[in-house]
């Protein structure tokens, strides 16, 4: 058996392991110490634009807490894309609010600003209008913010941007993650940088981020006993994660560049194979950090299907994935509100995630290549 190639492993650069010492000799050990300052810090300088960061264990943690401070409260709705990873949904139903799905666009796979506005007519049609708006910037690729934003600007419906695989990807120069009133990155293991699990959210006023790191460190009163006047939750980043997320913000840079070109590694692979499209910038407004390398495959063009090509990479040892599974497809949600076409599902149906980290080597790419070669030649 060939060695395994993963989808996006973890990357890590070597320095890691000295702010993980320095914080095992000072004793710093537990959610507060110099590390997570430090790391703090770094993100703030790295986004510019007036941020505020808290870290925490996850990104999940973020969009709840964000949720949280915007107020969201049982009953309230929640509008969100419906392709994407889970985590974009479940702490809306943590507040006990609901989620409101809506449909991607075809450029960039984000929310459809369209089928957005239909959502909020709708819905304040019905006798409810949206508290928030949870937009998500799909596998890097940064979605149409101007056109999100102006819609959250016209109904004054707060946004929140989850940008948890987007750390390093732009709009119109701008980083994403800071454009909402919150927003939200991921350190997991697979992103484009990791701490082990963590999450960050980002905020816009030290107000919001002192009461988020209240929250967030299960809201204990100044008092010199234990007392709590309000519900708080055990979310904080520990100080020796944030020591391995100090070390890799010295690289990320680095692993940007390394996941944009995997990506242009993909576009070269596939431009002579007729029916195969790689995810990619529309326009210069769109800089994408290429977390994850993603195609759709045209059965009816290339007389493949993705199943085809990711089982063949499958038996190579090669992990690839299909694209997110719409959550209004999933049956923890069989009965929430839908707005859009069948613009996420079909992307369901034909896309693909392939082999993406910043550690892959050309022994690597040439094997991922002799496998589609041979899966489209034939």
């Amino acid at each position: 058996m060939q060695n395994k190639i993963w989808l996006s492993s973890p990357h890590l650069s070597g320095s890691e392991l000295s702010f993980i010492e320095d914080a095992f000799r000072k004793n710093w050990v537990t959610s507060i110490g110099e590390n997570i300052d430090e790391f703090e810090l770094s993100i703030a300088k790295y986004l510019e634009n007036n941020t505020e960061i808290c870290a925490l264990n996850s990104a999940t943690s973020a969009i709840h807490l964000a949720l949280v401070l915007l107020g969201i409260t049982k009953d309230d709705e929640v509008i969100t894309s419906t392709f994407s990873f889970i985590a974009s949904a479940n702490p809306i139903v943590y507040q006990g609010a609901r989620p409101v799905f809506v449909d991607s666009e075809k450029d960039t796979w984000n929310m459809c600003p369209i089928a957005l506005q239909e959502a909020i007519e709708d819905r304040i049609k019905k006798g409810t209008k949206p508290k928030a708006i949870i937009i998500v910037h799909l596998y890097g690729m940064p979605a149409k913010m101007d056109e999100i934003i102006s819609i959250s600007e016209k109904y004054e419906i707060p946004l929140i941007e989850d940008a948890a695989e987007a750390l390093g990807s732009k709009y119109k120069g701008k980083a994403c993650g800071t454009f909402g009133r919150f927003g939200v990155l991921s350190f997991n293991g697979n992103k484009i940088i990791t701490t082990s699990g963590g999450g960050a959210l980002v905020c816009h006023s030290k107000e919001d981020k002192d009461k988020a790191v209240f929250l967030s460190t299960q809201a204990r009163d100044n008092a010199p006993h234990y007392q709590h006047s309000q519900i708080g939750y055990n979310y904080r980043m520990s100080n020796i994660s944030a020591g391995v997320g100090r070390g890799q913000m010295e690289v990320l840079n680095d692993r940007v560049d390394a996941r944009r070109k995997m990506h242009d590694f993909y576009v070269g692979l596939f431009q002579d194979i007729e029916g195969v499209e790689v995810l990619s910038e529309i326009n210069s407004d769109f800089y994408s950090n290429h977390w994850l390398s993603a195609i759709l495959v045209d059965e009816n063009i290339t007389g493949k299907t993705r199943e085809d090509l990711r089982l063949a990479l499958l038996e190579d040892n090669i992990e690839s994935r299909p694209l997110w599974k719409p959550m209004h497809l999933q049956p923890v949600f069989a009965d929430v509100p839908y707005y859009g076409k069948t613009i996420a599902e079909n992307l369901f149906e034909k896309g693909l995630c392939l082999p993406s980290g910043s550690n892959l080597q050309e022994e690597d790419k040439i094997r991922i290549q002799k496998i589609v070669q041979e899966v489209f030649s034939n």
